[in-house]
């Protein structure tokens, strides 16, 4: 069996953020900063030390900040430089020439859609997907250790993260088959299953390796929960068409769509810096006793 290497990420950022309004009226969530980066760089960092070449990025209206981000700023760059600063903390947000794409999603009608909306620059290629609100911390990173398991068993990777039994009817679940380490096979997904009734208790958050055949299925696909155009559901139909397995991944998951999972991002972030760390911790005791 032949596996291609995985060259491309998909980054569907075109969401309307509304959950985080009004603070993502005129900033898109993904620009929302955990301590002094925003989550679309976590994101990226993670694509690139997981070896990915070329970032995708599925905006919308009102998404400029993230190309801006993602470009060179001579104004800044230049004051920096008269002023004697260094230019070492922005290296991360100037990708290399052909590094980084974009593509319009003119309506926002689901996840599915989104990813179909990167298919002529996709190709004929296998893919990653990152949804940045989804901050997922380990060491290495879980997209370098999904990338790891993938060059094993090719196919369709998506990430698996255990949650406590008492949650599995929030998210996507997968049906598991034999294990082999960290690697569980899908026999199936199962969105939102109502209270005891989970198959496991792995869900799905928002990394993904997918075969680019996945696109043949979203073209002709219709909407479904929400009424919208899931990826979910094309991924069920690849299940025994092809390898297809969750890699179980042991480190740290925030949610960060979430008001509450964003600012315990924010919390444990900075509680492991050096130069912040110890007022953040002492701040945070003072304000637990009070």
């Amino acid at each position: 069996m032949t596996i291609k290497r995985l060259r491309k990420a998909v980054f569907p950022v075109g969401g309307l953020g509304t959950r985080f309004l009004p603070a993502t009226k005129a900033s898109p969530k993904e620009m929302l900063p955990v301590v002094d980066r925003p989550l679309i760089q976590y994101a990226v960092d993670e694509a690139i030390e997981a070896g990915i070449e070329q970032m995708i990025f599925v905006t919308g209206r009102g998404k400029s900040a993230i190309e801006d981000h993602f470009d060179i700023a001579y104004e800044l760059e230049s004051t920096m430089a008269e002023r004697g600063k260094s230019l070492e903390i922005l290296e991360p947000t100037r990708l290399q020439p052909g590094a980084v794409a974009y593509v319009r999603q003119q309506e926002p009608i689901g996840l599915g859609h989104a990813v179909w909306c990167a298919r002529d620059i996709v190709g004929d290629e296998p893919f990653a997907i990152f949804l940045a609100d989804e901050l997922m911390i380990g060491r290495p990173g879980c997209m370098k250790q999904m990338v790891d398991a993938y060059m094993q068993v090719g196919g369709n990777i998506v990430c698996g993260f255990e949650v406590p039994d008492d949650e599995t009817d929030r998210y996507g679940i997968v049906d598991p088959g034999a294990v082999n380490g960290d690697l569980v096979e899908v026999k199936g997904l199962v969105e939102k299953p109502k209270a005891g009734t989970a198959p496991s208790n792995l869900m799905i958050p928002g990394r993904y390796i997918l075969q680019p055949e996945v696109m043949d299925i979203l073209k002709n696909q219709g909407p479904g929960a929400g009424n919208e155009i899931q990826l979910t559901d094309a991924m069920a139909q690849m299940i025994g068409r092809q390898p297809f397995h969750a890699f179980r991944f042991g480190g740290r998951r925030f949610d960060c769509g979430d008001k509450a999972g964003y600012i315990q991002a924010n919390l444990a972030l900075a509680l492991e810096r050096e130069d912040i760390g110890p007022k953040v911790r002492a701040f945070a005791v003072d304000l637990l006793r009070g």
